[in-house]
């Protein structure tokens, strides 16, 4: 190898990058690793809709970045490649309504949207179950992020129809795969009785991925993703490390290499050093919480504002500047207050006031200026 600098720099018209797209979090893998046993579990739970009859019910949960929604979506499309069953994915943070939710089951049974008005719960759920009917089929329902449908109060709702399906319309045959990533939510314990009686779910958890394993998942990504020789050993094993202080997220170790890449080319570099994930990290890092701040509603993100603005004071004083701001009333604050609690955005603890009894104090769980940039 030539010992001139300029012999290892990057060309304007050379990356590093074989195929970017391998660092997008929807990026499915050709193996998925580190993951047979729950893989399994879903097998097992789904196989009756391969016969035609309804599968049993899953609960799916586990800390963020641990490889849930990637099974579903990899069941998914080998069922849909090897079977009539039919399969739908709803994100509830974009649906979080039981109407929503079904409007987008809707649009993948029929292939185009309902209308936006005009048309009721009812004859929406009838036309769906009349389809489902008529063309015999079994239908597999994912809420992914299911937990947002608690914090919207409509999670009872929509497994109270989703799974008495077959008693309003006979021969419906539905399943459903709750998909939780807040561990403090009891999913079965949350819903209503009506709904606890007929939904027996068989449970799988996704435990966080160690060291190890995170370098070999994220090693298939650097072969896919790199040209070969661009990442070495060494920078792999230091993302992997710092994936693990984030709890084992995936989602940060993939956006970590894509950064520290783009990093790299900045400086012309043909192989990317731990200098370029080091200087990635402090965005890298922050990668669930500019996930969870982009599917705020603008009323939900001016509190944040709000908040930033006011950290530490108590909810009566930070509800009188939002209030000026947004002119919603105390019902729906104290509801984005807790919405924002169990999204860990915010820490609402009550406190002992002088004088006032029991407050809550509003604190970010991150630094203002990082969620400020974010929102």
């Amino acid at each position: 190898m030539s010992d001139d600098p300029e012999d290892r720099m990057l060309g304007w018209d050379e990356s590093v990058f074989r195929d970017e797209h391998v660092f997008e979090i929807d990026w499915l893998p050709e193996t998925f690793k580190h993951r047979d046993t729950q893989m399994e579990t879903l097998k097992y739970a789904l196989r009756p809709a391969v016969r035609g009859s309804r599968p049993l019910n899953v609960i799916a949960r586990g800390p963020p970045g641990t490889g849930k929604t990637t099974a579903v979506q990899i069941l998914f499309d080998e069922l849909t490649a090897q079977t009539d069953v039919k399969t739908v994915r709803v994100n509830c943070q974009m649906d979080s309504t039981r109407y929503a939710v079904f409007s987008r089951l809707f649009a993948e049974i029929f292939d185009y949207e309902p209308p936006s008005s005009g048309i009721s719960f009812k004859k929406l759920f009838s036309q769906i179950t009349d389809k489902l009917v008529e063309e015999d089929e079994v239908l597999v329902v994912a809420l992914d992020d299911v937990n947002y449908l608690f914090y919207e109060s409509e999670a009872s709702d929509t497994l109270y129809s989703l799974l008495r399906a077959h008693e309003a319309h006979s021969g419906a045959k539905i399943g459903v795969i709750c998909v939780s990533s807040d561990l403090d939510l009891d999913v079965i314990d949350a819903l209503d009785t009506r709904v606890q009686s007929v939904f027996r779910p068989e449970e799988v958890y996704f435990n966080t991925y160690g060291q190890a394993e995170i370098a070999d998942i994220l090693g298939e990504r650097v072969d896919r993703g790199f040209n070969e020789g661009i990442v070495g050993p060494t920078v792999l094993d230091r993302v992997a490390e710092l994936t693990e202080e984030q709890g084992g997220d995936l989602r940060v170790g993939i956006d970590l290499l894509r950064r520290a890449g783009m990093n790299a080319e900045m400086r012309a570099s043909r192989s990317v050093e731990t200098e370029d994930v080091e200087a990635a990290y402090d965005k890298s890092k922050y990668v669930h919480l500019s996930r969870r701040l982009r599917e705020l509603s603008d009323s939900e993100t001016a509190l944040v504002e709000v908040i930033a603005a006011h950290d530490g004071q108590q909810a009566g004083d930070i509800y009188d500047a939002f209030s000026a701001q947004t002119d919603l009333g105390y019902t729906r604050y104290s509801e984005i207050i807790n919405k924002l609690d169990q999204l860990d955005i915010i820490d609402a603890e009550y406190t002992d006031v002088e004088g006032r009894g029991r407050s809550r104090e509003l604190t970010l769980n991150y630094d203002a200026d990082a969620v400020l940039e974010r929102l």
